[in-house]
């Protein structure tokens, strides 16, 4: 951790409150977000489908207006998109802890993704413009601060919730609202490049939209690393499911659930930094994509070869079981994002030729999103009817072999020149 802060104390004052917003945020938003269901069923005693729709909401109005963010990011600037999103979960995450009707808590979740929408863009262009050529190493660093707030915002919720689930919103809160007004003082103004505004004409929303959807390395880049998203994110369902279905609901899936993130989270804190720095000194951009696409997918081995066991009925055997292949499983996907991510926001800016940056990352943010959604739908859909057919293996397979499927794509892409900056030359590029 000490070669972390000293690589962050050697950027510019907005670089270093930027990494700093991050972990605040991931620590408001952790802090809350894993205990809002069971306040909803509980406390407030909503139906199911009620939970679903709250929660649904608030994904689908960030995802949603992943885009539309990003296009305000660009236009307006960056630092006020940062503050009101700042602001409006302020206001959404309070009212998650002070209402009780179902509409009234639809508009709280609409109004935290919202939010969500707005800053996430805008900190990522702002960072890779004032990061400059250090782009790489500085999401590396933005990487490690996001997986910190996440690993210490549950720890902190969870005491707060012990007290009472509306002091944990209400804390939040305070939270997000001492960073509005950390960033309203300390955050300079910060614009990127857009269209027209060299000849003092702005283009129009909509021709600028058209612009992006027209870039087509783009777009194959953001298809294939979709994979890496569906992947990454069986974290959040695939393995709990596993470590539940063979550890059972009570205290000890509790608790090993709780390794599978613990382990991802501590890994990136003290892996992160090393990774990117020796990818960054043997392997071209697209050639660390593509072996971090692969490792993703080989996370998986270890529940395919786990599939493979017999389960004990019980003891210490059906424990090593329930969690040594999904902790090793959550640690080589860390391993696999430690790759990946800093080069793929890199890449992004690249491929944008560091115009309307932002808006390319709220598309690039959208359709992750809608992989997500359709990846996990279809992985659910899978392990059930695996397990019901006998096939336990089956989808541990098809997740094994979708990163290098992905992973191959993003390496055509790179031979033929397509991740390179716009008005490069378009040839092959050296393996």
């Amino acid at each position: 951790m000490k070669t972390v802060m000293r690589q962050a104390r050697s950027y510019e004052r907005s670089v270093q409150l930027l990494l700093l917003n991050q972990f605040t945020i991931n620590l408001g938003f952790y802090m809350l977000m894993p205990y809002l269901a069971q306040h909803l069923s509980g406390a407030l005693g909503l139906a199911g489908w009620a939970v679903g729709l709250v929660l649904g909401v608030r994904n689908f109005s960030q995802q949603g207006m992943f885009l539309l963010g990003g296009t305000l990011a660009d236009r307006l600037g960056y630092k006020p998109l940062i503050v009101a999103g700042c602001l409006l979960r302020t206001v959404g995450f309070a009212a998650l802890g002070l209402v009780d009707s179902v509409p009234a808590l639809l508009a709280a979740s609409a109004a935290t993704g919202l939010a969500g929408a707005l800053f996430n863009p805008a900190v990522r262009a702002y960072l890779a413009a004032d990061a400059g050529e250090r782009r790489v190493e500085a999401f590396a660093l933005f990487n490690v601060f996001y997986q910190a707030g996440i690993l210490l915002g549950p720890l902190v919720g969870m005491v707060l919730t012990g007290v009472d689930f509306t002091v944990t919103c209400l804390v939040s809160a305070g939270v997000f609202a001492v960073l509005s007004a950390v960033q309203i003082r300390a955050l300079p103004a910060r614009r990127g490049e857009s269209a027209g505004r060299s000849s003092g004409e702005r283009e129009g929303v909509l021709r600028q939209w058209r612009g992006v959807l027209a870039n087509r390395p783009f777009l194959l880049f953001s298809g294939a690393m979709i994979g890496s998203y569906v992947l990454s994110f069986q974290m959040y369902l695939a393995l709990p499911l596993e470590v539940r279905r063979l550890g059972g609901e009570g205290e000890f899936g509790t608790v090993a659930v709780a390794l599978l993130f613990a382990a991802s989270g501590l890994g990136t804190l003290f892996g992160q930094t090393r990774v990117t720095a020796w990818c960054a000194a043997r392997l071209a951009p697209g050639q660390a994509l593509a072996w971090g696409l692969t490792m993703l997918g080989a996370a998986f081995v270890p529940l395919l070869a786990a599939s493979a066991v017999p389960v004990p009925g019980g003891g210490p055997g059906r424990w090593a079981l329930a969690v040594g292949p999904p902790v090793l499983t959550a640690l080589l996907l860390a391993l696999g994002t430690m790759v990946t991510y800093p080069f793929e926001m890199d890449t992004i800016v690249r491929l944008s030729g560091d115009r309307l940056v932002a808006t390319h990352y709220g598309l690039y943010n959208t359709l992750c999103g809608v992989g997500i959604t359709v990846g996990n739908l279809l992985t659910g859909a899978a392990l059930d009817a695996a397990r019901a057919a006998g096939l336990s293996a089956l989808p541990w397979l098809v997740l094994t072999l979708l990163g290098p499927a992905c992973g191959a794509a993003l390496y055509g892409l790179h031979r033929t020149g397509r991740m390179a900056a716009p008005g490069a030359a378009a040839r092959p590029l050296p393996a």
